[in-house]
């Protein structure tokens, strides 16, 4: 069976995490994840090509309601027409989260996998904190094959789903 790992990130990222998003796509497709992702442009552009160029399957959750605006390197587009509700179906879809860089979008999707008990990997990715403290909620980690890696193994770990 197939692992499905999530991946979240800006449409409009720091250009430094394209070529990170692009490893981790290949990572995880030579690991023989399918990914999933939101289907856009940015970190969702580049981790679908790496993914792509090392022969894996890419799945796009987009949020409007044309196939036709997935990036190129979808090989499955899901048009939603639910906007942001879609990250909800991103997380849900997904078998383990990795969260590249983002915004609110990425932390909202970082949230719904805490909350129904996903795991999350971060790459250069927000961090928690409560009163001040660190928040140990989930790793973050220095490079894409690490967080592959993390991603894959936690996938594979059984867990009750809610």
């Amino acid at each position: 069976m197939s692992l499905y790992i999530g991946v979240a990130g800006a449409s409009q990222p720091d250009a430094s995490l394209l070529p990170i998003g692009e490893a981790l796509g290949r990572c995880l497709a030579e690991a023989g994840a399918i990914v999933v992702c939101g289907g856009g442009t940015g970190v969702m552009t580049a981790v679908c090509r790496g993914a792509q160029a090392a022969g894996g399957q890419t799945v796009g959750l987009l949020p409007g309601a044309d196939r036709d605006a997935g990036n190129p390197y979808l090989s499955v587009a899901l048009p939603t027409a639910l906007g942001e509700g879609r990250n909800l179906l991103l997380v849900r879809a997904s078998d383990a989260l990795v969260a590249v860089g983002g915004g609110f979008g990425t932390l909202s999707e970082i949230a719904l996998a805490l909350r129904i008990g996903l795991p999350v990997v971060g790459l250069a990715t927000w961090g928690l904190t409560l009163s001040g403290d660190p928040v140990d909620a989930f790793p973050v980690v220095g490079g894409p094959q690490e967080a592959a890696r993390l991603a894959i193994d936690a996938a594979t770990r059984p867990r009750k789903r809610p």
